[in-house]
């Protein structure tokens, strides 16, 4: 064996490699068996998310994900879910910036069935007119609702200080003029041109039997007409910049910071970066938790999260105080930062942050639904789909690197800061 291939059977011991096939259109097949498996994920992957939509657009990706359950040219509404159901199996649907991902979840002897109704449903939806404007409303409620949670408007407040004019400003969800203007037809066309060979790919994963690879190739997959890929993804920016907000019924302040992070294609400094926020922020033991809840009680709670995209990442952090705190919880924060950069990680820390991120991530791969969904965004956006790349990645990091790298760029001066108060 190989060094690098008893790297990886050091990290991921259970685990092999993923296997994928390029169709004549350019769509992809990609799996992964696993022997222990009792269950089958097929997992239809499209880069037809959010960023995608022209202005006249907004919210065509999640409206279409909502539409696409309401039947196709031979399934009537409803009837995915009942015979995916009647086979014993779970189905469910994520947008996002970048993607679109419809999943099944089903035993492998009802795989191929299964497989005929999820690629019938996502790849010719009907768009009936009168289930189109009943889903509609479905959509303008959803809408309503997130505007209706003070916590949610100071969130996308801040993504639209942060990242101006770039489409991450703007929410998936859409913007309620454009919602009202849209029409089947539009719809259809917005499918037709993302919902094509070159951009479509269908992970499998579980108990896979070779049968069903051979079926999902030849079967309406390969039909698809190929489609070129619009211009080139916007970088993503980040401005920095000092910003308050006043809401009515938001129970406690919060501060809210952005930064830049590397796009995911960086797989090593995304690494980086995951290492950095669990530093900072992840668990009772990290400097941010520690500090300003444990010891200065300073806050209800504190988050750093990373969000890993394809036109950039951003790290996004929280703190929830009361009003009267947010001085003495900006200075703290900026007060733990310095700190960071001044002193070496001593070793039991970098190993807490170390086996947190390198848990996590196996425990993401404890089933046939998360092995299905990291080979299928992976191979789907042309990043290295070997499960064990990133925990290889993160062995290129040393805590030095990490305090010159990942953790300098989460300097507070440099972010996007919005105060969100009660009004």
């Amino acid at each position: 064996m190989s060094e690098s291939g008893g790297c990886r059977a050091t990290l991921l011991p259970a685990l092999g490699d993923p296997t994928s096939q390029r169709l004549a259109n350019g769509a992809e097949l990609v799996s992964l068996v696993l022997p222990d498996a009792p269950l089958v994920c097929l997992d239809f992957w499209c880069r037809a998310g959010s960023v995608f939509e022209t202005p006249a657009e907004s919210g065509m990706a999640h409206f279409l994900e909502h539409m696409v359950f309401k039947g196709s040219d031979h399934l009537s509404p409803g009837e995915f879910d009942l015979r995916v159901e009647a086979l014993g199996g779970s189905s469910n649907a994520a947008t996002g910036f970048d993607d679109v991902h419809y999943h099944v979840l089903i035993n492998p002897e009802a795989a191929p069935d299964a497989l005929d109704l999820l690629l019938e449903l996502v790849l010719s939806p009907r768009l009936e007119a009168e289930s189109f404007a009943m889903e509609r409303q479905v959509v303008l409620e959803e809408l309503a609702q997130s505007e209706d949670q003070p916590e949610e408007v100071a969130l996308q407040r801040l993504l639209e200080l942060a990242c101006p004019g770039h489409p991450y400003s703007l929410p998936i969800l859409g913007r309620r003029q454009a919602l009202e203007g849209h029409d089947p037809a539009a719809m259809a066309a917005f499918h037709q041109r993302l919902y094509g060979g070159g951009r479509c790919l269908l992970a499998l994963s579980g108990a896979v039997d070779p049968a069903l690879l051979e079926r999902a190739g030849g079967g309406v997959l390969s039909t698809l007409a190929p489609c070129a890929d619009p211009c080139p993804l916007p970088a993503l920016e980040v401005r920095p910049g000092q910003h308050r907000l006043e809401l009515p019924r938001l129970e406690a302040a919060r501060l809210l910071l952005a930064w830049w992070q590397p796009p995911a294609r960086d797989l090593e400094a995304v690494m980086g970066a995951d290492l950095a926020t669990t530093v900072l922020a992840e668990g009772r033991r990290s400097r941010l938790v520690e500090r300003l809840r444990e010891d200065l009680r300073l806050v209800e709670s504190i988050d750093l999260d990373l969000h890993s995209m394809e036109c950039g990442s951003l790290a996004l952090l929280e703190a929830v105080c009361a009003p009267e705190e947010l001085p003495a919880v900006r200075a703290a924060i900026q007060a733990v930062w310095e700190e960071v950069m001044e002193r070496p990680l001593d070793a039991r820390e970098w190993e807490r942050a170390r086996r947190l991120v390198s848990n996590s991530f196996r425990f993401g791969l404890e089933s046939a639904s998360g092995v299905a969904g990291l080979i299928g965004s992976c191979r789907l956006w042309g990043r290295p789909s070997d499960l064990a790349a990133p925990l290889e990645m993160m062995e290129r990091w040393t805590p030095d690197r990490l305090r010159r790298e990942a953790l300098a760029s989460l300097d507070p001066r440099r972010a996007c800061v919005l105060e969100a108060v009660p009004r």
